[in-house]
């Protein structure tokens, strides 16, 4: 049910506006308030749907009443009432955060339009911070090892800068929840997080990919097309194992980092771009670079903060909570009961030499799942998670 509050200190509009909204829909749950304090008040104390303030008040005017909400709840959609003598103030509202605004006397049909399309940005907003929950559960970092941590302590510390991260570890640890963890916690996290692999792309077309291309730079090129670092504009690049990229490809992602450029393969024109990259790689760069097959100076660009994430050998205490994690999450993705592991199994799975890292601790959990007993025991993970 919609919760409405009206902020406004003549009665008379204030009965006009409850009597329109409450007509015009029964489900429509309408307060009011006097004026600014009260209505302020109510806002720190109550969730609402939509707040309708007049801007003319005494005691606090529609604007403060505005600025000091945005403040604590700014999801909260707010459209100001205005008299004839405020509409450049209406106006200058907008610039602050306001919905919308409406004139006195209130038009039906407007004020109607407003409230709707109001309410149904709230709930636009609402949907998105639930999705977007759904989307960090799936690049929780799960353990509490003294290296897991470190690593969680780092990218608090780090995320809300623009500082350059270098993560590195073994494949299978999870470098890319480490680049997802840092943009979603960034202040760039209601921009786009672009994933490019490095190693999947062919040499001769990392260039296109990362850059763009113009209608016939090259054979298949038929049209002109952007490439990541442009549909990561405002957002986060996360460039995974940048060992693997060309010298070439190299060169322009310096240029990139250093001069907030880029140019499409074939044109001439620059293009600005405002990107933050994040790398990862699982190689030894120092060792690349001393072989010729990394440029140093792009190192030393992109290595302002290295986070290295541990081979799960090096954290085994956190395979417990690991176990537990994915076994929950598989029964969900398979609509089935969740599976418990007996302590045995659990510590003989502690023992195992994790060569493929989480990610191959993933695959075992779910074969375990699939082919064990209604609890996994000792034996079945001697059976099937045999090595």
């Amino acid at each position: 049910m919609p919760k409405i509050l009206i902020i406004e200190d003549e009665a008379a509009i204030r009965r006009v506006l409850t009597k329109i909204l409450s007509e015009e829909n029964d489900t429509y749950q309408v307060e009011e308030a006097e004026d600014g304090v009260v209505g302020f008040e109510k806002i720190k104390n109550n969730d609402y749907d939509l707040v309708l303030c007049d801007i003319k008040m005494p005691k606090m005017d529609g604007v403060e009443v505005l600025e000091a909400v945005k403040k604590i709840k700014p999801e909260i959609p707010m459209v100001m009432i205005s008299g004839h003598g405020d509409m450049e103030t209406a106006i200058n509202t907008m610039r602050l955060g306001a919905f919308d605004y409406i004139s006195k006397p209130p038009d039906l049909n407007r004020l109607l339009n407003t409230v709707r399309n109001a309410l149904d940005k709230k709930q636009l907003v609402v949907e998105n911070k639930i999705l977007k929950k759904k989307v960090s559960k799936n690049y929780e970092m799960i353990g509490e090892s003294e290296a897991i941590n470190h690593i969680k302590i780092m990218i608090e510390k780090v995320a809300q800068t623009e500082a350059r991260v270098l993560i590195t570890g073994p494949n299978g640890t999870g470098k890319e929840l480490v680049a997802h963890q840092l943009h979603e916690k960034s202040v760039r996290a209601n921009f786009p997080l672009i994933e490019v692999n490095c190693a999947a792309i062919p040499s001769e077309l990392i260039e296109s990919e990362l850059f763009g291309h113009v209608k016939g730079a090259f054979t298949s090129a038929v049209k002109d097309r952007a490439g990541k670092f442009e549909a990561a504009d405002k957002g986060t690049i996360f460039l995974d194992e940048i060992g693997d990229m060309s010298l070439s490809a190299q060169a322009k992602v310096l240029r990139a980092l250093q001069e907030s450029m880029i140019t499409r393969v074939g044109a001439d024109k620059d293009i600005k771009v405002d990107v933050r990259v994040v790398a990862a790689t699982n190689k030894d760069l120092k060792v690349e670079i001393a072989e010729g097959r990394f440029r140093e100076d792009l190192y030393h660009r992109l290595a302002v903060i290295l986070i290295k994430v541990p081979a799960l050998n090096e954290r085994r205490d956190d395979i417990p909570m690991l176990i537990a994690h994915f076994a929950d999450k598989i029964a969900l993705e398979q609509g089935n009961v969740v599976k418990k592991f007996s302590k045995e199994a659990i510590n003989l799975l502690k023992e195992y030499d994790w060569t493929g890292n989480i990610r191959e601790l993933r695959n075992v959990v779910e074969r375990l799942i699939i082919l064990g007993g209604s609890e996994i025991s000792e034996n079945d993970v001697k059976l099937f998670a045999s090595k």
